[in-house]
């Protein structure tokens, strides 16, 4: 059976302006033209049409659905990796959701939340890519380092990570304004947890790995500022912290 432009529109909730234009583009043609000149489509057309969409509602290009449908011809391949991107967005945005009741819930009873909880469940490969994008930078000028070469961004992974170093720092942070001295037992204990943290992400993080990572913090400019920024002292103060650790 076949579908005129105005049928396929309605069916698809497509415009018919954006069919013709996905027609001019190459990414969609239609199955046959008729004599009196009417675009005619079929179900292989309408199956693509529907892929299309997948791909529109994840955000890609028209440029990006194009590619990808040239380079994956095959249907099933196409919906199983348009399943597996959708239900990753579906997660993200369940998370999201989830915040947002948390944080109606805290406005509501008059409290604040913490602050490695305010963001949950944001951040994509993009968003985290741009957040690394100056400490990236700074690191392949200074050391031919660079932290985005070989393996996508995970963000599941990466956000998990931020989330228990935002803990981490708030907890040294607070230590270092409340007087507790840097060996103490509470601090040592966050340390611990920390490496063990590091260590379950796959890092093979040793004690003495983490001072020397604080001992480079204290040399690398970019780093001690960007600890200083955070609390006046933070960064001496880990060092010591993470020297003392690794002594025991």
């Amino acid at each position: 059976m076949l579908y005129t432009v105005k049928e396929v529109s309605i069916l698809s909730k497509v415009t018919i302006k954006t069919l013709h234009h996905y027609h001019k583009l190459g990414l969609l043609l239609p199955a046959e033209i008729s004599d009196a000149g009417y675009r005619l489509y079929g179900t292989k057309e309408l199956e693509r049409l529907q892929q299309i969409r997948f791909y529109r509602e994840l955000d890609f290009s028209l440029e990006q659905v194009k590619e990808l449908l040239t380079e994956t011809p095959e249907r099933l391949s196409i919906l199983s990796e348009q399943e597996q991107l959708l239900q990753e967005r579906q997660d993200r945005l369940e998370s999201i959701l989830q915040t947002l009741r948390r944080s109606i819930h805290y406005t509501k009873e008059g409290l604040a939340m913490e602050p490695q909880d305010l963001f949950n469940g944001f951040g994509s490969a993009e968003e985290w890519e741009d957040a690394l994008a100056e400490q990236n930078q700074h690191l392949k000028e200074q050391y031919e380092v660079d932290l985005l070469e070989g393996e996508p961004v995970d963000v599941s992974s990466m956000n998990e990570q931020a989330r228990e170093a935002a803990a981490f720092m708030s907890a040294i942070a607070n230590a270092l304004i409340t007087g507790i001295k840097h060996d103490d037992e509470r601090v040592q204990l966050s340390i611990r947890n920390h490496l063990q943290f590091m260590n379950e992400q796959g890092h093979t993080f040793s004690a003495a790995d983490f001072a020397g990572q604080t001992k480079f913090f204290l040399r690398d400019e970019f780093h001690l500022r960007m600890l200083e920024e955070q609390q006046t002292g933070l960064a001496y103060y880990l060092h010591a912290a993470a020297e003392a650790y690794a002594e025991v």
